[in-house]
């Protein structure tokens, strides 16, 4: 890990629990005996579908934001997204009163991009790849002097993202386990920073679409890969998992679950059934690797964190307007 970058702690979650705290949602948590039954465990549902901007994102984006010094935040920010961190980022600069410039690749699901259209930011497309993503927003910030907030390896992004596993397990009580959604992995990490500082016996695992197994690959082979193809209806996880990220779950030995797509949509049909939450794909993956890995959960107390809920709509409705 280079050591330019500042690699957050325990230290940082909580100091960004109070930073965003005059800002993002305290998220409920729910509970469904049907589920219980259906994993052979206890679960915890913390629902970050209901956060602001419908995700769990704007906890990031809100950190990185307002961590920002006065004469730093007035040049803007800047980032590339695919949907729910560039709406986070949108409205978390909307709500400090600076601009956001966001690079959305071709093809991000409309109900994303009109989220971040909404909230006032300029939008920038380029083509669906790393390469122009980032081309893209280094153009953009070299113009404009923006702050770049990286989805998912700015340190304060990270540590924002462990607020909600610090604010589950803070109102829940113990857990055995806390499985949550990976893509880039800030969630993940954050997840494993807020756990291991309460408690360092608490299991952390992750939810990875099979056809975007990076980093399943990368932590089996002990070095991060760097180039890989996704093929997944979950269309937040598709990112590969940042170096920092990388590190943090080397470090707190985060388990990856790869889980296939039909998989991952029924259980999206089951919290949609059981627990009347709408969830995108990308949130759902983290139930389905409960269930696909019954034997492992049985008996145990498990945090679940819903990661987001900002399913394509008019997609979904296509032929019924």
């Amino acid at each position: 890990m280079s050591q330019a970058v500042t690699v957050p702690d325990f230290a940082a979650v909580e100091a960004a629990a109070a930073r965003i705290a005059p800002y993002v949602q305290r998220t409920p948590v729910l509970r469904s005996r049907s589920l219980d039954a259906l994993a052979g465990a206890q679960l915890w549902f913390k629902c970050e579908n209901l956060q602001r901007a419908g995700a769990f994102k704007f906890r990031g984006a809100s950190n990185a934001v307002w961590a920002l010094d006065a004469a730093v935040a007035a040049r803007g920010v800047v980032t590339h997204s695919s949907g729910n961190h560039g709406a986070a980022l949108a409205l978390a600069a909307r709500a400090r009163g600076i601009a956001a410039h966001i690079i959305v690749p071709e093809g991000a699901v409309a109900a994303k991009l009109a989220a971040i259209e909404v909230s006032g930011a300029t939008v920038h497309r380029c083509a669906p790849t790393l390469a122009a993503r980032e081309a893209a927003c280094e153009a953009v910030r070299a113009q404009t002097g923006a702050t770049l907030v990286h989805p998912y390896t700015d340190p304060q992004v990270i540590a924002g993202q462990g607020t909600a596993a610090l604010e589950l397990l803070r109102e829940v009580g113990p857990l055995d386990v806390l499985v949550v959604p990976i893509g880039g992995g800030g969630l993940a990490a954050g997840t494993a920073l807020a756990a291991h500082g309460i408690d360092p016996r608490i299991e952390v695992c992750a939810a990875e679409p099979s056809g975007a197994d990076d980093a399943a690959q990368s932590l089996r082979r002990g070095e991060r890969i760097d180039a890989l193809t996704p093929h997944t209806v979950c269309d937040g996880l598709r990112a590969l998992i940042g170096a920092i990220d990388f590190e943090l779950l080397r470090a707190h030995r985060v388990q990856v679950t790869t889980v296939d797509d039909a998989a991952t949509l029924a259980a999206m049909r089951l919290v949609w059934e059981r627990l009347k939450l709408v969830v995108e794909p990308s949130s759902a993956i983290a139930l389905a690797a409960v269930l696909a890995r019954r034997d492992h959960y049985a008996g145990r107390r498990v945090g679940i964190i819903l990661s987001g809920g900002n399913v394509d709509l008019q997609a979904l409705f296509a032929g019924y307007d």
